[in-house]
């Protein structure tokens, strides 16, 4: 190979590399941002798994769910992965499935960002889900358990960002009821989110 050649191929690669960072460090901006907790990570922080059910898995049908109801309404969606981009957003919400070696320690609890309207939305969740979800919630974490979610200092909301643990993948009896209501759960969260952008 020619040093010509050499010097275009390099070129070229430098060139390839240079609009992979662009592109990987763009702003989104859209209405509701929609994360899949764990999703796409391979290393490191994976989820839960427990009796062959993955947690990412449970997060990916509930996050493309979920995106197809609010586009069904019109609704700007954008969703992602672990790797959450720089965003604007009036809405963003984290999905996840807890885990915990004690199984049925946990259940359904909320996380949320210090936007101005986020512990409102907080208690909105928690009320609506609660009515739904048939099982223990952890006593009111709002921001203490999930106050450093790496996800918040990514995404800038106007009325909040919440991380909901939807249940407890450990704890069987809690995904013996869980999984044939997985679309439900996606149901009850873009009802929830449809509201939210309406108040």
């Amino acid at each position: 190979m020619s040093v010509r050649a050499v010097l275009g191929l390099l070129i070229g690669i430098l060139f390839f590399l240079l609009v992979m960072a662009i592109f990987n460090n763009r702003v989104i901006t859209t209405t509701v941002l929609i994360q899949e907790g764990h999703v796409g990570r391979v290393i490191g922080n994976t989820g839960s798994i427990y009796n062959g059910l993955v947690e990412s898995k449970w997060n990916s049908i509930v996050g493309k769910e979920v995106e197809r109801l609010l586009e069904a309404k019109g609704i700007d969606v954008e969703r992602v992965g672990a790797k959450i981009p720089i965003c604007n957003a009036e809405i963003a919400i984290a999905i996840h499935f807890d885990g915990s070696e004690q199984h049925c320690a946990t259940g359904a609890s909320i996380g949320r960002n210090a936007a101005p309207d986020a512990k409102a939305m907080a208690k909105h969740w928690r009320s609506q889900y609660g009515s739904f979800f048939p099982f223990k919630w952890h006593k009111d974490n709002f921001t203490r358990n999930l106050s450093h979610y790496y996800g918040f200092s990514q995404v800038q909301t106007t009325k909040g960002f919440l991380v909901l643990e939807l249940g407890e993948l450990t704890c069987k009896k809690q995904t013996d009821w869980l999984q044939p209501r997985l679309k439900q759960v996606a149901a009850k969260i873009a009802n929830f989110i449809i509201k939210e952008l309406k108040q």
